[in-house]
Formats: C-alpha cells, structure tokens, sequence
C-alpha cells in the first residue's frame, strides 16, 4: 500500500507543479463538452483503450450560431483496447473565420495492473497539425504576401502525454498536451487559446445497491496559453443503469456548461449548450454542441 500512495503523490506533484509553471498563461480556451465524461480520451491520451473493444466518438461544435464565419469544430475520435494496450487515432479540425487548422495523432497506452482495483495508465500520442486560409473567402487581395507565407508554411508535428491512476470509483489524472510548446517554450506555432496542461480528480458513486442511478463530480485545472489557468467544477448524474445522463461543468471563466445525454444498446447521443463568458454574453450566444459515440462490443467499467 506505501508504493501505491507514492504513486497517487506523485501524480499529484506533477500535477501541481505544471500548474505553478504555467500561472502566467493570459486568452480563453472551450474544450469541447464530451471531453470531461463521454470522451477523456479527448483531453488525456493515457485514457485511450481504458475499455476492451472498439469505440467510435465523433462530435460538432457551433460557437455565435447567425454570425459570418464563427468558430466551428468538429473531432473524431477511435479507440481500441485489449491486454492492458491502448490504441487510438484522435482526428480535430477548427474553423474560424479565414483560418482552418486539422490536426491527427495517433496514440498508444498501456494500463498497468497495481492490484484488483488499481491502476496506472500511461498514454502518448504523435500528431501533425496542417494550417490553411480560405482563399475563396478572402474578401481583399488574394496576392497579398503574406497569405502566400502563411500557405508555404511547414505542418506542425507534435505530440502530447498523459498519465492517470484509477482505483474503484476514484480517478486521478495529468496531461501535457503540445509537448514540443512545452519543453521548447517557443515553436513555430505562435497562436494563443491552446493548452498547456491539464489535472483533473473525480470519484464515481454508485447512489443505490441496483446501480441504477450514479453520480459523479469532477475537478479539472487547465492551463491555457495567453490566459490565466481555468478550473472547471462539475457533476455527471447516471439514470437507468447510466442510460440516461445528466452533466453540468462551471468554468472559473465565468461560464457553464450543460448536457443531457441517453444510451440505447451500443449508441450514445449527447446534446451540450455552453454559455459565453461574461464579457462577451452581451454580444454572441453560447455554443451548441452534439456528440454521438459507438461501442462494437460491450465495454466493462474499470
């Protein structure tokens, strides 16, 4: 039991101390909904696999809905677990405006058996972001010079770790995401609302002997470049044997986000509304968001 508590210290040393490394981020970054209860695998590479089995998650994401070239996201994300190995391949395209950027990445995790009910996760991925204008948008001069550097610019490779430790209902868990952004400090990828890093805690309750109804709160601190750090305070509730969920998240942004998802046979559907932040909810709405997600063979909790 002392190498297990040294493990969770440490996870949350290291969770501690990238915070503290990165208090002087200063824009806003809005993860998409389903990344802290459908899709982990989202915000953490070591949660790839968690599950034997294939899993599909695809989700689309409206920010300002009525206004010419608001933010757009789509991410698609596939999952395959078997004999503690993780495999996944994470594909994430944003539009804003002029500017278009896709990025892939692959992943690999390994889930270390401590004991009956714990264990380690360690997950990597490699990824390459690809940048692009809209030539056809361009509401100007389209020789202009500076779209054709920005076109003859490099595809960005990067990649991203994550780390987690799971014991019955409890989760805790770290992850650096552009880990090149990270151990370099500066790339060639100048654009602020990405993230540094990311620690989150929860605990799933099981609120009756059936586990017909469940709940499940969670912390989650986010670093974000060009902004100060964000925490996220939320709670799923789990209906009908978790065919039925509930989730809200409030973002120390001064924002929220709600959800209400259902769960027939291998399908999963999520509907999300986000609400802009204080000082731009005089101006735009919030942000609408549908995830839809796939299991081909049935996953057992860990």
């Amino acid at each position: 039991m002392k190498t297990y508590k040294k493990i969770i210290y440490t996870i949350l040393t290291v969770s501690l101390l990238l915070a503290v490394n990165n208090q002087k981020v200063m824009a806003q970054l809005h993860p998409l909904g389903m990344q802290y209860y459908s899709n982990q695998y989202l915000g953490n590479p070591a949660m790839a696999g968690m599950n034997d089995g294939i899993s599909i998650n695809g989700g689309h994401r409206q920010q300002w809905s009525g206004i010419p070239g608001a933010p757009t996201t789509q991410a698609l994300t596939a999952e395959y677990g078997k004999n503690r190995v993780g495999l996944g391949l994470n594909l994430n395209n944003d539009a804003a405006g002029l500017l278009k950027r896709t990025r892939v990445a692959a992943t690999y995790a390994y889930h270390l058996p401590l004991s009956d009910n714990q264990k380690l996760h360690f997950g990597i991925s490699l990824g390459m972001m690809y940048e692009r204008v809209e030539n056809e948008m361009i509401d100007g001069d389209p020789t202009d010079g500076s779209l054709d550097r920005f076109a003859r610019k490099e595809n960005y490779v990067d990649g991203d770790f994550g780390m987690a430790y799971t014991s019955n209902g409890l989760t805790i868990q770290g992850a650096i995401p552009n880990l090149q952004q990270f151990i370099k400090k500066e790339t060639n990828l100048k654009s602020v609302d990405k993230s540094t890093f990311l620690a989150a805690i929860s605990y799933h309750w099981n609120l009756d002997p059936q586990n017909s109804a469940s709940l499940e709160p969670k912390v989650t601190f986010r670093g974000v470049k060009g902004y100060h750090n964000i925490v996220d305070v939320g709670v799923n509730l789990g209906l009908v044997e978790d065919k039925v969920s509930i989730m809200g998240v409030y973002h120390s942004s001064k924002s929220a986000t709600f959800g209400l998802g259902s769960t027939y046979k291998s399908f999963f559907l999520m509907g999300m509304y986000t609400t802009e932040t204080a000082a731009l909810r005089s101006y735009v709405n919030g942000e609408f968001e549908l995830s839809l997600g796939y299991r081909f063979s049935k996953n057992t909790k860990k």
